[in-house]
């Protein structure tokens, strides 16, 4: 005979999620997550990556932190940024206080500067970025490692999410369009590895931070635990103002090179 004891359930970390009959945790906890910046997007996304359960997170970044961030970044604090540390260091010492069994590996660094053999070892890829050019690059080692990238953006009061599964979706370079085409001339007009153009600050707001971010952690979860039928076919916008969600059909591009 089981013995139930009243609110044993209670004990259990993740009685609830288990409740949700597609939710595998075994597979949640086992899944490598790559997630690219530790920006608003990254903190809201690594933040709900370890409350849902995974385990094994590589962050990636090249920035410390400012005062500026303390709007919309959960994990930061007032002394990471009059000690100006890295990003990823200090996501990851809150991420340990989340969970002490979590393990988020801190990468100072551009994502352009990963070794190939990172993106292989990465059962999904959650781009956090806010350039054109690093965003193609993580479609790109994403797509050739057949690893699924899910991007988001923000500006604002809006956002996007497209999740890319590789061969069966348009990737992110399906949908470039001229003005994109046009950013990246200035990104890459000259050379040298520290070449860079200047990009105004791009208005903010943690709401539809938090929003977009769950998104793509949602579409994570839907990957590792084998949904990849139910995960997000197109491009899809959030319109903070109106409250509405646009979806923009997408189709992969014969003369994307991801394609051919």
């Amino acid at each position: 005979m089981t013995v139930i004891r009243a609110g044993e359930e209670d004990l259990d970390r993740w009685d609830r999620s288990r409740r949700i009959n597609w939710l595998d945790m075994g597979r949640v906890q086992a899944g490598r997550y790559l997630v690219l910046g530790a920006g608003a997007l990254g903190n809201e996304a690594v933040k709900s990556l370890v409350l849902a359960g995974a385990r094994d997170i590589t962050l990636v970044d090249m920035d410390r932190v400012v005062r500026s961030n303390l709007n919309r970044c959960v994990m930061f604090r007032d002394g990471d940024s009059t000690a100006r540390r890295w990003k990823v260091d200090a996501v990851a010492e809150r991420a340990a206080d989340l969970d002490p069994d979590v393990r988020v590996r801190a990468i100072v660094g551009r994502v352009e500067e990963l070794p190939e053999h990172e993106w292989g070892e990465h059962d999904v890829v959650l781009g956090c970025l806010d350039n054109i050019a690093a965003r193609l690059h993580a479609n790109a080692f994403s797509y050739h490692c057949g690893v699924p990238y899910i991007d988001g953006g923000t500006e604002g009061f809006t956002g996007r999410v497209q999740v890319v599964v590789p061969p069966l979706t348009p990737c992110l370079q399906c949908g470039l369009n001229q003005s994109h085409y046009r950013v990246l001339e200035r990104r890459y007009s000259c050379t040298g590895s520290d070449v860079t153009y200047y990009q105004p600050s791009m208005a903010a707001e943690i709401t539809t931070t938090s929003i977009i971010a769950a998104v793509q952690v949602r579409e994570a979860l839907k990957l590792v635990c084998g949904r990849s039928e139910a995960v997000v076919r197109n491009a899809v916008y959030y319109n903070g103002l109106r409250n509405t969600w646009d979806e923009l059909e997408t189709s992969i591009e014969p003369s994307c090179p991801l394609h051919t």
